[in-house]
C-alpha cells in the first residue's frame, strides 16, 4: 500500500512551469502577454497546449503596455511574461508607468539557474534590485515549493489597497525541477494590510465641513476609477449639486455634459475647473495624488480651502499639500459612507453659478483654419462618430491633451492613457490590450508621429488577432509638446523636436497589411474620416494637421492655476 502510495505522488508530479501555469488558471488569468526566450522556454514549453493563450507581441515593451491598457479598460491584473536579462529590462519602463498610475500587473520574468546568479551568466540582469523602486513588491523564487505562496502574494498585493505591480523572477532551473505543492488563494500578510475602510469620524468631519463651506468643490482621480466608485461620486455630486472637477486619469467618472462637471483641472485643464480650484473653501480630494501636472505651484494651490483628502494610500496624503481632514480608505467605500450621512440641503446657488458662468464664458475652443487641419476638430469629429462611446487610448504628447479636452467621455475607464510617467510608446500597444480585454467595443487610439515611431512593430499582431482598432495619426511632423515649449520658452529655438524626414506611414499601414488611409484636406475631413471609421477591420489613419499648434489653455510650469495662458 505504501509502496502504490509513492507511485501515485511520482506520477502527480509537476514542473515548476506546469505549476506556474496552474497558478495562473486558479488566479482566473484569461491571457498572457508575453515574450520567449532561453530562461522561459520550459515556461513556453507549458503554455503550448494553450490553456492560457500568449499574446506574442513583437517587443517586451509592448507586451507590457498592452498588459496595462488591458487591465486599466478590464479592472484585472495583467500578466506577463518575458524572458532574462534584455527582455526583463526591456519592461522596465513599463513596470515605472504602471506603478505611477496604480495599474496591476503580474511580471514573471526569466532567471537564469540558480547556480548562476550573480555571476554574470548569459542574459542575466538583477532584476530585483532594478525594480525595487518602482513595484509593490517582488520576489525571486528559491524553492519550487513556495511558488504557489508567491503567485498568491503577488497577485494579492498587485490588486488589493494602491493597486500595482508585481514582479516574480523565476530560475531556470526552478521551472523544470518536479514537485506537488497544493495550490491555493489564501494568503497571509501580517505586515500588509492595506486600510479600505474610512475613520467614520474623519467622514463625519468632512461632511461637517461641508455643511458649513459656501464654495465647495469635488476633486475626482483615478482612485475612484479604480475603486469602481463612479456611480457613487455621480450620486454624491447630484445629492449636493456639487461643482466637480476631474483628473486627466479621472475623465469619464462624469459624463462630459453633466451639469456639475467643470472639467479638467491642471496644466491643460478648462479656465472653470482651475478657478475653482483657486477659490474654493472646500476642496475634497478623492482618489487624486495632487500632483504637478494638477497643482502647478503647490505653495499657491486652492489657498483658501480647507483640504481633504481620501486616499487607498496614506503616503500620497500631505505628501503635496496640507491636509486638515485625512481619510485613508477606498474611495468607494468613502463616498458611500459620505452618502450615509445626513447634514441637511446645504445653499451652494451662488457658488455653482457662478462655476456655470465661467464654464459658459470660457469654453475650451481653437481657431479653425481653411488651409490646414486643426487636430482639435479631428478630436470632435472622431466623438460625434463613435457617439462618445469608445474606449479611447492615447500616446504622450499634444494629441494626448486635445484627445482629453476634446472628446466627450461618458463612462469611468473611458481614457487609457500614460499619466504620471508620460511614456511615449506607450498608446499602440496600450490599444492593443483595451480590445482583447474589450473585444465587442469600439477602440480608438490617437498617437502622434513620433510615439508612432517607438512601438509601431505592435502593427503586426493586429490582424493575427482579428483586432479591429482604428489608429489615428496626428502628424505634425514633430515633438509636438516639446516643440511647444520650445516656441514659447526657449525663443523658438526647436533643437531636434522637428522631423526633418519621416517613413511613408501608408505604405507601413500595407507592409503589416492593414487599412490605410492619409487625410490632406480641412474641407474633406468630416467625410474622409466617416469613410475610415466604416471601413471594416484595423485601420491607420494619418492626419496632416497644422504644425504650429499648440495646446490651449496652458499654466506654465511653476505658475498659479489661475495664471492661464490662452484664455480670453
Amino acid at each position: 500500500m505504501e509502496e502504490m502510495k509513492q507511485k501515485v505522488e511520482v506520477e502527480n508530479l509537476q514542473t515548476g512551469a506546469d505549476i506556474l501555469i496552474n497558478c495562473l488558471e486558479n488566479q482566473g488569468v484569461e491571457l498572457i502577454f508575453g515574450y520567449p526566450g532561453g530562461a522561459v522556454l520550459p515556461l513556453y514549453d507549458s503554455l503550448y497546449d494553450e490553456t492560457i493563450p500568449n499574446i506574442l507581441t513583437r517587443h517586451e515593451q509592448g507586451a507590457v503596455h498592452a498588459a496595462e491598457g488591458y487591465a486599466k479598460a478590464t479592472g484585472k491584473p495583467g500578466v506577463v511574461i518575458v524572458t532574462s536579462g534584455p527582455g526583463a529590462t526591456n519592461v522596465v519602463t513599463g513596470i515605472a508607468d504602471a506603478m505611477i498610475d496604480s495599474v496591476p500587473l503580474v511580471v514573471i520574468s526569466g532567471q537564469v539557474s540558480r547556480a548562476g546568479i550573480g555571476k554574470d551568466a548569459f542574459q542575466e540582469a538583477d532584476i530585483l534590485g532594478i525594480t525595487v523602486p518602482i513595484t509593490k513588491n517582488n520576489y525571486q523564487v528559491r524553492d519550487i515549493e513556495d511558488l504557489p505562496r508567491i503567485v498568491s502574494e503577488a497577485f494579492h498585493i498587485a490588486t488589493t489597497g494602491r493597486k500595482g505591480p508585481v514582479l516574480i523572477d523565476l530560475p531556470k532551473d526552478i521551472t523544470t525541477l518536479k514537485s506537488n505543492p497544493k495550490i491555493e488563494n489564501v494568503v497571509q500578510l501580517e505586515s500588509y494590510q492595506p486600510t479600505t475602510t474610512p475613520s467614520t469620524l474623519q467622514i463625519e468631519r468632512l461632511m461637517n465641513l461641508l455643511k458649513q463651506s459656501k464654495k465647495p468643490l469635488v476633486l475626482a482621480g483615478a482612485g475612484v476609477v479604480a475603486a469602481n466608485g463612479g456611480e457613487e461620486l455621480r450620486q454624491f455630486v447630484e445629492k449636493y449639486q456639487l461643482p466637480t472637477v476631474t483628473t486627466l486619469l479621472g475623465l469619464g467618472l462624469l459624463p462630459h455634459d453633466h451639469p456639475n462637471f467643470l472639467g479638467m483641472g491642471g496644466m491643460h485643464g478648462a479656465y472653470a475647473a482651475n478657478m475653482a480650484l483657486m477659490e474654493t473653501d472646500l476642496l475634497i480630494n478623492i482618489g487624486s495624488r495632487f500632483d504637478d501636472r494638477l497643482a502647478c505651484s503647490p505653495e499657491a494651490f486652492a489657498p483658501y480651502a480647507k483640504v481633504a483628502h481620501i486616499d487607498v494610500d496614506p503616503v500620497e496624503i500631505g505628501k503635496v499639500i496640507p491636509t486638515d481632514v485625512p481619510i485613508v480608505g477606498d474611495a468607494k467605500i468613502a463616498l458611500q459612507q459620505m452618502l450615509a450621512v445626513e447634514i441637511g440641503s446645504p445653499d451652494y446657488d451662488q457658488w455653482r453659478e457662478l462655476c456655470e458662468e465661467r464654464k459658459q464664458k470660457h469654453p475650451l475652443k481653437y481657431e479653425r483654419d481653411e488651409k490646414v487641419i486643426k487636430p482639435q476638430e479631428v478630436v470632435e469629429i472622431i466623438g460625434r462618430i463613435t457617439e462618445g462611446k469608445s474606449y479611447v487610448v492615447t500616446d504622450v504628447g499634444q494629441h494626448q491633451m486635445w484627445a482629453a479636452q476634446f472628446y466627450p467621455f461618458q463612462f469611468p475607464k473611458q481614457l487609457i492613457t500614460s499619466g504620471g510617467l508620460g511614456t511615449m510608446g506607450y498608446g499602440i500597444p496600450a490599444g492593443v490590450g483595451v480590445k482583447f480585454g474589450k473585444p465587442n467595443d469600439s477602440v480608438v487610439v490617437f498617437v502622434g508621429d513620433g510615439g508612432f515611431e517607438m512601438t509601431n512593430q505592435e502593427l503586426a499582431i493586429l490582424n493575427q488577432n482579428n483586432l479591429d482598432i482604428k489608429f489615428v495619426l496626428m502628424n505634425n511632423q514633430s515633438l509636438g509638446m516639446v516643440r511647444q515649449w520650445q516656441e514659447k520658452f526657449f525663443n523658438e529655438r526647436r533643437s531636434q523636436s522637428v522631423f526633418q524626414q519621416q517613413p511613408d506611414f501608408m505604405k507601413m499601414a500595407e507592409a503589416y497589411g492593414i487599412g490605410g488611409k492619409k487625410i490632406t484636406n480641412p474641407a474633406t475631413l468630416d467625410k474622409e474620416l466617416q469613410e475610415a471609421f466604416a471601413a471594416p477591420g484595423p485601420m491607420l489613419i494619418e492626419v496632416m494637421i497644422s504644425n504650429r499648434e499648440h495646446v490651449l489653455p496652458m499654466i506654465p510650469a511653476g505658475m498659479p492655476n489661475d495664471q492661464m495662458l490662452g484664455v480670453d
